[in-house]
């Protein structure tokens, strides 16, 4: 481990600051394999007409992300529990969404696995997470609200004996948490439409997870959220307009299963979700987009998810991407000082 474990908060920063370094050293190489081998990201054809120029830009740089996340875990936290059960859902859905970005390459068009195999890898992903961090991490199947307000989600529980060992099942709060990581994981999914926009969201979002996180008493998983930040950092140096390199859904889907993962464990499900408002307004704009136009035949946005609205009202693709940090920010902010007010 760099440092001394006196001192968890220099830690956190080294953790942050590795992981960037990881990630931006070994991204340039992935590029060139990624250019060689053919492997390029395929542009929706209903979208911006001006973003069909970035048809087969190198993508799946999530990989190289993830890489830099473990190998800096490994280097510089104390492995616990909530750790390893953080890291192993986070590969999971990173593995998921490698998969999606193959089949994608592989069929040279911007859909990859169906929206229904989707979400039965992130259903397994997600109940076997949940039953985990209940049984094993002792997480309390309850939802807290700033001002001290807590729901109870454990009411309707099975509790049986496997092996010897007693297990619950906490049925409300299972369903609870697969919609949590399914909806943060298609989230920023849906914000990576622009070039450096759900990798410097997510920077932010992270910051904000790990000081929740620190606080919270669970320095490992500080220096996770610390690294996963520091990722974001090494990945936007490739990714900032215009982009050398996409994350793909291997580091969309990813990134929102381990912030749905790190708000589980640290008690933090709906504060994370006013942190992550963000994600939250573009996975909206798009289920908005959908319902208004099923019922009414008529469009709320110019097109949608919302950063395309704002392109098509005329922002340049780097201001509405700086305009967008600055929102997520606030919603960062916002959501750690109501994180003040849990019960």
């Amino acid at each position: 481990m760099i440092g001394s474990p006196s001192y968890p908060t220099y830690q956190v920063f080294v953790a942050a600051a590795l992981a960037a370094a990881v990630t931006g050293i070994l991204m340039p190489a992935f590029i060139r394999l990624m250019r060689h081998e053919g492997v390029g990201q395929q542009i929706r054809a209903d979208g911006p007409q001006q973003h069909l120029v970035k048809q087969g830009t190198p993508t799946m740089g999530g990989v190289v992300m993830l890489v830099g996340v473990l190998l800096t875990c490994l280097i510089q936290a104390r492995w616990n529990l909530p750790l390893v059960l953080a890291v192993v859902v986070t590969l999971a859905t990173g593995s998921l969404g490698l998969l999606d970005d193959i089949e994608s390459v592989a069929h040279k068009r911007s859909l990859g696995l169906t929206p229904a195999q989707k979400m039965a890898g992130l259903l397994v992903i997600s109940v076997a997470f949940c039953l985990v961090a209940v049984n094993a991490c002792g997480i309390e199947p309850a939802v807290r609200f700033p001002g001290g307000l807590s729901i109870d989600l454990g009411v309707l529980s099975t509790k049986l004996t496997v092996a010897g060992t007693p297990v619950t099942i906490p049925w409300i709060y299972l369903l609870f948490v697969f919609i949590l990581m399914a909806g943060l994981s298609n989230a920023v999914n849906l914000t990576d439409g622009l070039d450096g926009l759900s990798s410097g969201c997510t920077l932010v979002v992270m910051a904000g997870m790990s000081m929740v996180a620190f606080r919270y008493n669970e320095i490992s998983l500080a220096v996770f959220a610390a690294a996963l930040a520091g990722s974001c950092v090494g990945f936007l140096w490739h990714n900032c307009y215009p982009a050398s390199i996409f994350m793909g859904d291997t580091g969309s889907l990813a990134l929102g299963a381990a912030f749905a993962a790190l708000a589980v464990l640290t008690k933090t499900e709906v504060t994370s979700l006013i942190m992550g408002g963000l994600f939250v307004c573009e996975a909206l704009s798009v289920m908005l987009q959908v319902m208004s136009f099923k019922l009414t035949g008529r469009r709320i946005f110019l097109m949608a998810p919302i950063h395309h609205h704002f392109e098509k009202l005329g922002w340049s693709e780097t201001k509405v991407v700086i305009r967008f940090w600055i929102v997520s920010a606030a919603f960062v902010a916002l959501g750690f000082a109501l994180y003040f007010q849990l019960g």
